[in-house]
């Protein structure tokens, strides 16, 4: 029985390279929709039925929030990684213990990030340099946010272990149920009891708590059809759910046992190993994106407002070479824990060709009708042409970030994540926030120069992700 649950996951390992790696990455691209839907509706139903106070104060609190959960996206990456490569290897019960670790230890991170976030809520808006007249609706925005990490610590956690195993679709349903929960609560909240940021922060939080509980639900439903099943499942090993083999049960690739949720040294030094590159890789690159906005807060409540909601609709023009760099990285993992370079390879190729072909309607589109997509996040003429002038800049990156985002997801898989992290560290902190500061200076600056500043960070990350790809090559041919 164990040999055909190995064989079944290694799904990302056979089959034409293109089609298998779109296969899985459709429902990521999906799921990442719904999420950047989920967190847009807030910004969408405030801009029109709030006021600019509110606009602004749920750009800058959700930009906090958007690089709180990167950093935890980033670390659980580690737990996608390490699962992909022990499945690729046939090792189920490593991949039990790995996820066993993940849990307990994601649940200590996640109190204590939604701890300090509530205590240092204040000190958080003014480091943002939040406009004065939008302190108070900025500040409920992150403290309401914050209280609810933990939820979202959990999510991430199980759509990075779900990618792991290479399954894309169980995330997809509970993205897809928390936005529908979300939409209904900010109508509710913001719409009808105008209730302002701190409505649509409530709103989002109960719809991720939400997600967490229908997430367990929809596993317990699809792995376990029976509770004398789930009770067996709880008190001696099991591979995957997999009891009864007359059963529909669907299986899993890897064996547990409750005794497995616990704080194991060495699982947790290879997650953190692995994940703490991306995590603060992504932790950093978000914080020069919190400099430019604090930057741009202190030009004024418009321009607050409209970097806020060019954000909201970057993270939608981004959505396919992030979609496709996470699909990479399960790709990529469970092709070299095979032993399948070449495959690995390929997919790279395919990830990038996806990427362009794509960049070339989204970003052309963003540079010349921005102001259409920034018009579905506010209603104020001022907000909607700030925010198209600093789409402009984003709508370049979108050619690079085909290059770029397929490379990182390509090293992260191979267990590269240092250097992910050094070209990150490099791009974000080294040329990103220089540059901001300079476009800021400069006599006739406006937001489009000062979003020059990441396409520029980009194309110097690419150059040095095509140098890494060639030694690694070189490395390869000398072995």
């Amino acid at each position: 029985m164990q040999e055909n649950n190995v064989q079944e996951a290694k799904n990302l390992t056979q089959g034409n390279v293109l089609s298998t790696l779109l296969k899985f990455a459709v429902p990521v691209l999906l799921a990442m929709f719904l999420q950047a839907l989920y967190g847009g509706v807030d910004l969408l139903v405030v801009g029109q039925f709030g006021t600019t106070q509110d606009v602004s104060g749920v750009s800058t609190g959700s930009m906090l929030l958007h690089t709180l959960t990167s950093l935890i996206i980033g670390l659980t990456m580690g737990v996608t990684v390490f699962v992909g490569q022990k499945i690729g290897e046939g090792k189920p019960d490593d991949a039990g213990k790995a996820i066993g670790t993940g849990i307990v230890l994601f649940s200590i991170l996640g109190l204590l990030i939604s701890a300090l976030t509530i205590i240092f809520t204040k000190q958080l808006a003014t480091l943002m340099h939040a406009p004065k007249e939008a302190f108070v609706q900025t500040c409920h925005y992150i403290q309401v946010c914050g209280a609810g990490l933990i939820f979202i610590v959990f999510y991430n956690l199980l759509g990075a272990i779900f990618r792991g195993i290479g399954d894309s679709k169980t995330p997809l349903i509970t993205v897809a149920i928390a936005c529908v929960v979300n939409i209904i609560g900010d109508l509710i909240f913001v719409a009808v009891f105008n209730l302002g940021a701190f409505g649509a922060a409530l709103a989002t939080i109960l719809a991720q708590a939400l997600s967490v509980i229908i997430s367990l639900l929809i596993i317990i439903k699809k792995y376990v059809r029976s509770r004398h099943a789930l009770l067996k499942a709880l008190t001696r090993p099991f591979l995957g759910f997999v009891i009864n083999p007359k059963s529909k049960t669907v299986k899993l690739p890897f064996i547990f046992h409750r005794k497995y949720i616990k704080l194991d040294s060495y699982f947790i030094r290879i997650e953190l190993k692995i994940g703490t590159p991306i995590a603060l890789q992504d932790f950093l690159v978000g914080i020069s994106f919190l400099v430019i906005q604090t930057v741009v807060n202190s030009l004024g409540l418009i321009a607050s407002a409209g970097v806020g909601v060019a954000e909201k609709v970057c993270g939608f023009i981004m959505l396919i070479p992030s979609a496709i760099s996470q699909s990479l990285s399960a790709f990529v993992a469970q092709n070299i824990g095979a032993g399948l370079l070449k495959r690995a390879k390929l997919s790279l190729k395919s990830g990038i060709g996806i990427s362009l072909a794509m960049a070339c309607f989204i970003g052309t589109f963003s540079f010349f009708r921005g102001d259409i997509l920034a018009s579905i996040f506010s209603k104020d003429l001022d907000v909607i042409v700030s925010g198209h002038m600093y789409l402009k800049a984003y709508a370049i990156d979108t050619f690079l970030t085909s290059f770029m985002f397929c490379f990182v997801g390509y090293f992260n898989g191979m267990g590269k994540t240092f250097f992910t992290m050094i070209q990150g560290l490099i791009g974000g902190i080294a040329i990103r926030i220089p540059m901001v500061f300079i476009m800021k200076s400069l006599p006739q600056t406006n937001l489009f120069l000062i979003g020059l500043s990441t396409p520029i960070a980009t194309f110097c990350q690419i150059i040095m992700c095509f140098a890494y790809y060639f030694v690694i090559r070189k490395k390869e041919k000398l072995a």
